[in-house]
């Protein structure tokens, strides 16, 4: 029996694949499709999601395929308005430009180095579940149906999800009537690499025409994207997504409205690919149903403002993987799971909310452009859930739910370079960042030492201890990982004062107190491990 079968073979999945195998368990993933998809439909890469990909190994790779996006020109009825670069953030990583086909590309490298190739061509025709189990239906053209046994199953299946279907989740929502088309083309102008272009004429009671032009890596090329003409879409309709049956824009399409709404020449030419494209507005009743579970455009869809839907569905992923690993090797308990849906709906709610509203005032921002600083995903937080405990509401610093920040500058005995606190928190396990009053004194230190001692077992295979100690202290404390504070940034960070910190293996902070000492951390220990 598979202990967990991913349908969809695409960001979404693939994270979802890789994570779940680095996490110890191997899935199998399949996917209708028989060959990876050539169109570039997602492009923009969030701060929080290169931080993903830092984590699972793969963030250097990401980088050299992509681009780094600097900002957007504006042009509003034919007048520039002004170059927007993109604001400094302090954070780890910039936005990247990367296309969706070199994104799966190298998740699909990555996943082959655990030994796991996707099943292309195989489509889900049926799902049955009961207590112990899910059985899944997969049709392969000229091979006989396979019944497959699945401890749990993923539907990162896109907009028309079969396994949404299958379980009867709803998807209510609503269509945009206006169709869009694509095209992946050279453009000759005097533009800066790495710079979008936005040409707008506004319309009063409607959507602007418009013109959006996204850097691709190779100079030169970008893809481009405006409203349809009516000859491109016969019939209206109102799916989401690529409308592969229908024929994609010309040349001639695209250039009539680059020519009908920026002020200078701007010759477009190469087609490499076109589509029609329709957008909606829609979310899922449920991210769950029993042993199986729906993440990215599956369970929630939205105009591409912004660029949200891959980065949140591969944040679905990285969230579900660790948890579902937990549970399927018997580490957890199941009730863990119920903290996917209650973590990540509330999040697709709000990028749809986010997205409706930006939409609704396209080209009409103050300031003319985007809140880009909006988009980096980085101030997500699962606060009050169900598996976050919070202990010092009063304080501040980040919060349990929060994501942890990063610390460049930490120091560690032994090491003649500088330590980020991310270089700290990667891997598969939870990490217990204990932050005393400067130097750990002996009294903490043998204290610490019993707890770890009593927690043996379930730190070799779930947990790590990091101590934080102000610059210059010397205590030594064995089995856990003793970190100088050296230039004073984890305590700009983090607060001046003694407090600890679980961090989860999704970046997050599970439960936050002022010491380790509390019993509370126990409690939340027990609640999350079968063993502690």
């Amino acid at each position: 029996m598979a202990e967990i079968l991913v349908v969809g073979a695409g960001p979404v999945g693939l994270t979802l694949a890789c994570e779940l195998a680095r996490h110890g368990v191997r899935p199998r993933i399949v996917d209708a499709a028989p060959h990876p998809s050539a169109y570039c439909r997602a492009i923009g890469v969030t701060p929080r999601t290169l931080e993903v990909w830092d984590d699972m190994g793969v963030a250097r790779e990401m980088i050299d395929a992509g681009l780094w996006l600097t900002g957007l020109r504006s042009i509003v009825d034919g007048r520039w308005t002004g170059d927007a670069v993109q604001p400094a953030l302090s954070l780890p990583y910039a936005a990247l430009g990367l296309p969706q086909y070199e994104t799966e590309r190298i998740l699909a490298r990555h996943l082959d180095r655990y030994g796991i190739a996707v099943e292309r061509g195989s489509t889900l025709t049926a799902l049955d579940q009961d207590g112990t189990g899910v059985t899944a239906r997969i049709e392969r053209d000229g091979r006989p149906a396979e019944e497959v046994r699945a401890a749990y199953v993923v539907g990162c299946d896109g907009a028309h999800s079969a396994v949404r279907r299958r379980l009867g989740i709803g998807f209510e929502g609503e269509a945009y009537p206006w169709p869009f088309m694509l095209g992946d083309v050279r453009i000759d102008w005097d533009v800066p690499y790495g710079l979008s272009v936005r040409a707008l004429r506004l319309v009063e009671g409607g959507p602007p025409d418009l013109f959006v032009a996204i850097p691709l890596p190779e100079p030169g090329r970008y893809r481009v994207s405006m409203l349809a003409p009516p000859h491109l879409v016969p019939g209206g309709g109102t799916d989401h997504g690529i409308q592969a049956e229908l024929a994609g824009p010309t040349l001639a399409d695209l250039q009539a409205v680059a020519d009908a709404l920026l002020p200078d020449p701007a010759p477009l030419s190469d087609l490499r690919w076109s589509s029609v494209y329709r957008i909606s507005l829609r979310l899922a009743a449920a991210y769950r149903r029993g042993r199986c579970f729906i993440a990215g455009d599956a369970a929630h869809i939205h105009p591409p403002t912004g660029g949200q839907g891959m980065n949140t569905g591969i944040q679905d992923a990285y969230n579900l993987a660790w948890k579902l690993a937990l549970v399927a090797t018997g580490a957890s308990p199941e009730s863990l799971l119920d903290g996917y849906e209650g973590e990540r709906r509330p999040v697709g709610a709000e990028v749809i909310a986010r997205t409706r509203r930006a939409s609704e005032s396209y080209g009409r921002e103050r300031g003319g452009a985007p809140d880009r600083a909006a988009d980096a995903q980085v101030s997500i937080s699962y606060r009050g859930t169900g598996f976050v405990a919070e202990e010092a509401e009063e304080l501040g610093g980040p919060a349990a739910g929060d994501r942890a920040p990063d610390v460049n500058g930490l120091g560690r005995p032994g090491l003649g370079f500088p330590l980020r606190l991310f270089d700290l928190l990667r891997g598969t396990r939870h990490v217990l960042l204990v932050h005393p009053d400067g130097a750990c004194d002996r009294e903490e230190a043998r204290a610490l030492s019993d707890w770890m001692q009593h927690h043996a077992a379930l730190l070799q295979d779930h947990l790590r201890v990091v101590v934080v100690v102000s610059a210059g202290a010397d205590r030594a404390l064995p089995g856990a990982e003793l970190i100088e504070d050296r230039a004073g940034t984890f305590a700009e960070a983090y607060g001046r004062r003694a407090m600890s910190y679980l961090v989860r293996p999704d970046g997050h902070l599970g439960w936050r107190g002022r010491s380790w000492r509390e019993p509370g951390l126990g409690a939340y220990l027990r609640k999350l491990f079968l063993a502690a």
